[in-house]
């Protein structure tokens, strides 16, 4: 079936409703619109579904929505696990609840029992609670930091993680296999919750995950110290992480909590950010203005679904605000997890583990070899993390100390397998509050950091490729640098390349090739000369091709220099393969 009769069969069958009929006939003269929203089907990935919300099967709505959840109930059934239920959260995302509940009553229909968080939650509060109740997997409403017109999907299994091998394949499989429409199942709301099949949840749970987190504080004695002096801004930017961030500062006792108040409430829109991603500068117009009315320490956003946090700290001396990267907020948890657990304790666990994944800075593998604890690479995605925790606790081998990614996702403990802005924000204000009784800032214990590893820098470019062209100009760049690799790039001598989608490292001078010991990608990733590197990676939430750029430097200044440098200089090569 081509992309004018998928469309036809939509405004014809009377299984899609009227609405979604009206808004396909109003783009009947669209030919290119009807293409982009009926050439292919949504893809269901090893991350679930996103894309722009919309009519059509290249389109986030209730049918598509539908289609992932019967073929993961399909799968679900065929492993044998329906019996344990599925838990669905969602985030402020518009048509979010009506995809948990569309979610929900697929499973229900399946004979498979849901449990529905009351309203919305953040992202680590749906991986607490699929361990938590005991479930078999976990369905996820939202498209993270994506722009407003998008929705999307993501699937848990039964270790709180984004589904990994083989589970996502066998999702995959499965959804795949769904071909009709039609075929899908569905049941009343009332006779789901009548039949026990659709159950809200919600306190319970709430309360469970707060105590959890508030477990791990190191030092309650130095946020008593200066919890009245120390100044907060929160931004949730519309998000879900307006209610739990605030409990848990509150409830540690910390009294100058400032919340942006145009941000405050869940709105899908977001009206006050046209991007509601914490890397971006611009998000943080309404919170910088807020802390230097306020004199704050520091300035924390979280994104729509609270997994991913974004910082600014003061410098005491300047006066200014200065953003930290999520490889530097990162390090700085990391660093007074670890640091601060060996002080406590007296020492670490000999077998313990510092997670990070391959485009994240080489600054952490410094940390874990001053405190002497195993570094960890794995693939992008925090999955890959969830996945090392799970084979810790399987083989009763490696103790989790910290996990982190670059984009801005980090994990403090296991009572969940993903990324926690919600423990990060408690992490960050503990530490604020450490370094505060002892004379200093974030951003001093920042530079002093760097004074002891080194100073590394980390940045993205990247390259926006829209559409079916640019999916086939993006393949086209990483199979030309496949064929063709650079020799050297920005002046750095290209050492070693790993492909992870071949699964080798291959040494540039003796041509020794070694195992990645990963898993197959479509990453290709190159060690340079003076400890720089570059890693190119389609993303797999945007049409981007993705460039993560690592130098180390003689100063903050130097290392600042040479990143955007050879971030340039990758952009040039790459712009002549477009």
């Amino acid at each position: 079936m081509n992309y004018r009769e998928a469309y036809e069969e939509w405004i014809s069958n009377p299984y899609f409703d009227e609405e979604t009929k009206a808004e396909l006939k109003a783009i009947a003269d669209d030919e290119k619109e009807v293409e982009d929203r009926f050439y292919t089907e949504l893809e269901f990935g090893t991350a679930g579904l996103r894309g722009v919300i919309g009519a059509g099967t290249n389109r986030m709505n209730i049918y598509t929505v539908r289609k992932a959840t019967q073929g993961l109930a399909n799968y679900i059934r065929k492993v044998g696990a329906s019996d344990r239920g599925v838990a669905i959260a969602y985030d402020s995302r518009r048509m979010s609840p009506e995809f948990a509940d569309e979610a929900a009553l697929c499973l229900a229909a399946n004979g498979i029992k849901a449990y529905v968080f009351e309203s919305l939650r953040p992202t680590p509060e749906l991986s607490y609670a699929v361990r938590k109740l005991n479930c078999t997997a976990g369905i996820n409403i939202t498209a993270s930091h994506n722009p407003a017109e998008y929705n999307g999907y993501k699937v848990y299994w039964e270790d709180g993680a984004q589904i990994t091998p083989p589970h996502d394949t066998g999702i995959m499989a499965e959804v795949k296999a769904v071909t009709d429409y039609a075929s899908m199942l569905t049941m009343e709301k009332s006779k789901a919750e009548a039949e026990g099949l659709y159950v809200t949840i919600g306190e319970d749970i709430d309360r469970s995950y707060m105590e959890e987190i508030k477990k791990l504080v190191i030092h309650q004695d130095a946020i008593d110290a200066v919890k009245d002096t120390l100044k907060i801004v929160y931004t949730p930017l519309h998000g879900t992480g307006n209610i739990p961030v605030r409990t848990i500062l509150k409830e540690l006792g910390f009294k100058n909590v400032f919340v942006v108040k145009e941000q405050e409430l869940p709105d899908g829109d977001f009206p006050t950010v046209g991007y509601p991603n914490p890397e971006a500068a611009a998000a943080y117009e309404l919170a910088l203005a807020l802390a230097k009315k306020e004199d704050a320490d520091l300035v924390l956003a979280t994104d729509p679904d609270a997994d991913r946090l974004g910082v600014y700290v003061k410098d005491a001396q300047t006066g200014e605000y200065h953003m930290l990267t999520g490889n530097m907020s990162g390090c700085l948890i990391g660093e007074y997890i670890i640091g601060q657990t060996k002080e406590v304790k007296g020492s670490l666990p000999e077998d313990g583990a510092f997670i990070r994944s391959i485009v994240t800075t080489n600054l952490a593998d410094a940390i874990a070899e001053y405190y002497g604890v195993e570094l960890i690479e794995v693939l992008t995605g925090f999955k890959f993390i969830g996945q090392k925790i799970l084979e810790f606790e399987n083989t009763k081998k490696g103790t989790y100390l910290f996990g982190m990614e670059e984009s801005y996702g980090c994990l403090p403990g296991t009572y969940a397998r993903d990324k926690d802005a919600v423990a990060a924000t408690m992490f960050l204000c503990e530490a604020a509050a450490f370094y505060k009784t002892k004379g200093k800032t974030l951003w001093d214990a920042m530079k002093d950091i760097y004074e002891r590893y080194g100073y590394y820098q980390d940045h993205v470019e990247s390259i926006t490729l829209k559409g079916i062209e640019g999916l086939e100009k993006i393949k086209n760049i990483l199979e030309t640098l496949r064929k063709e690799p650079p020799a050297a790039i920005g002046g750095y001598e290209t050492l070693a390349i790993r492909d992870y989608q071949a699964k080798t490292v291959t040494d540039t001078k003796t041509k020794e090739e070694k195992p990645t010991g990963l898993p197959a990608s479509n990453v290709l990733y190159y060690e340079l000369s003076e400890d720089a590197w570059v890693c190119v990676r389609p993303s797999g939430t945007e049409p981007k091709v993705k460039f993560y750029i690592g130098v180390k430097g003689n100063s903050m200044q130097d290392s600042v220099e040479k990143s955007k440098s050879l971030g340039q200089e990758m952009l040039t090569l790459v712009k002549k393969l477009i």
